[in-house]
């Protein structure tokens, strides 16, 4: 039996996908690079965006056909919008054969073996947690955690992973729909994420992403300890193989100095930090219902540059929420220039039914107000990144070859061109960060082996494009900058 997964959204749902994959394979299934010849086809999905959904819900009728081309064949979904819209998938999409929520993906195997056993549609989600508010206990515990073996296989790249640290959140931002998605915030024990990383680095694994909805609230208490994100990465950091570590993403209001310093401190913690402001008026924030105001933000945008030589700050931005004037828009276009990110990922407001935003406050914003304002903000970060990218220029850095690049055709014109064209997409995500970007290689070609356009990043998460032997792949190089692009250095192996 083979299977072909699709997958949209954050890099939780990256990591859903692998594990999930792991699973599939472990019970004797192949995976498939494409679903033409698939006998089951999964599509993990986001809620973050209506577009999103959209863009699903389409997908799966474009199946319809395929399937009743192909009888015996099953269609899964999977993921956020799983778990939002449960029997309703059913409904919109009667030929579905499996629906599971994220905190139900440990019974995925199990759904597929009663699919084809019975014939009759499987749903696994989890309780509701604003409808069921008298049961936390059973809320909490009916979002399962999901962590089976790693496979090499099922990963990109051998030689990079995420391993997740955390389910769930409790921030409860009005505009957000994690919180009902993944459930509450839980927090692996140290131990079981130690073993993992060391699962990792014995399969050749050089660099991890430790991953959480606001992944540095990590705390976990045992026997009367308490490990945060510090403490871990300094466990980490003892690893043997492990030469690279980052985390993603971060909440305003959990960057402690004793964090800050284990990222200075430790050979293995890079200095990269994805911060999400969201906005910057202090009205918006709070209609937002995060927890800081614009002057803590910028506290901790000088605390990080004075703890952290060389620090790359991103953020998430959302333009267009409810009641935004133009003067709340201006101050976010003053806290960009102010934090000098290394780039933000910007959004259109788009509401989700059931939060609380939706509940009270009216979508007021007219839709070619927010394109507007969504580009005026990304000229304005475009602006800022080709300046911070300039001192670059003459230096060499240190990079992790990731492989063969695939804009290989692309003037540094072009490929400015190209990031504003996929930063305004209907489809993207407030979740994702840097590494989401390297989407965008799928644009162009590669080149030969013995000298192609090879590219890799720096520990403070910049992209490099350089000239080399793809036998470098998954190794780490020298490389000194030529030219440089908004959101792209361009240069020659040192060695």
């Amino acid at each position: 039996m083979k299977f072909y997964i699709e997958t949209v959204g954050c890099q939780m749902n990256a990591l859903d996908s692998e594990l999930a994959a792991a699973a599939l394979i472990s019970n004797g299934w192949e995976r498939l690079a494409t679903r033409k010849d698939a006998d089951l086809v999964i599509f993990n999905t986001c809620s973050v965006r209506e577009h999103a959904e959209e863009k699903i819900y389409s997908a799966l009728g474009r199946l319809k056909h395929w399937k009743t081309q192909k009888p015996g064949s099953l269609i899964a979904v999977m993921g956020c919008m799983a778990q939002k819209d449960k029997g309703v998938v059913f409904q919109r999409a009667p030929y579905v054969d499996i629906v599971v929520g994220p905190g139900r993906l440990d019974q995925l195997v199990e759904l597929v073996n009663l699919a084809i056993a019975t014939g009759e549609p499987q749903l696994a989600v989890s309780l509701d947690r604003f409808q069921r508010r008298d049961m936390p206990r059973e809320t909490r515990e009916s979002f399962r955690q999901f962590d089976p073996i790693r496979l090499p296989e099922t990963r990109p790249r051998v030689f990079q992973a995420m391993v997740r640290i955390m389910f769930g959140c409790d921030k409860f931002c009005s505009y957000c729909v994690v919180p009902s998605a993944r459930g509450p915030e839980q927090c692996r024990p140290p131990r079981d994420i130690l073993e993992e990383v060391k699962t990792l680095a014995d399969q050749g694994c050089l660099e991890i992403t430790l991953l959480g909805q606001t992944v540095n609230s990590y705390r976990y208490v045992e026997d009367g300890k308490t490990t945060r994100l510090a403490e871990l990465l300094e466990m980490i950091d003892r690893v043997p193989g492990i030469r690279r570590v980052r985390f993603v993403s971060s909440y305003p209001t959990d960057m402690t100095d004793e964090l800050l310093a284990a990222v200075r401190d430790l050979p293995t913690s890079t200095p990269y930090l994805h911060v999400p402001a969201q906005h910057g008026d202090n009205g918006v924030l709070q209609r937002m219902r995060r927890r800081y105001s614009v002057e803590e933000y910028k506290e901790l945008v000088d605390r990080i540059y004075e703890t952290i030589p060389g620090a790359a700050i991103t953020s998430d931005f959302i333009v267009g929420f409810c009641g935004e004037t133009e003067e709340e828009f201006q101050r976010t276009i003053d806290l960009v220039r102010y934090a000098r990110f290394k780039n933000s990922f910007i959004f259109k407001y788009s509401e989700r039914p059931g939060n609380e935003a939706s509940k009270r406050y009216a979508d007021d914003v007219p839709e070619e107000v927010k394109k507007r304002r969504n580009n005026e903000l990304l000229a304005v970060q475009n602006e800022i990144s080709a300046e911070l990218n300039r001192r670059f220029l003459g230096e060499t850095v240190e990079i992790l070859v990731e492989g063969p690049s695939k804009r290989e055709a692309r003037s540094v014109a072009q490929e400015e061109t190209l990031y504003a064209e996929c930063e305004t997409q209907e489809d993207a995500s407030p979740t994702r960060d840097a590494d989401n970007f390297t989407s965008l290689d799928a644009l162009v070609s590669t080149g030969s082996s013995s000298n192609t356009q090879l590219t890799g990043r720096t520990p403070c998460d910049r992209i490099v494009v350089f000239n080399g032997s793809t036998t470098l792949t998954g190794t780490f190089q020298r490389v000194r900058i030529t030219d440089t692009a908004p959101f792209t250095l361009f240069g020659e192996l040192a060695d």
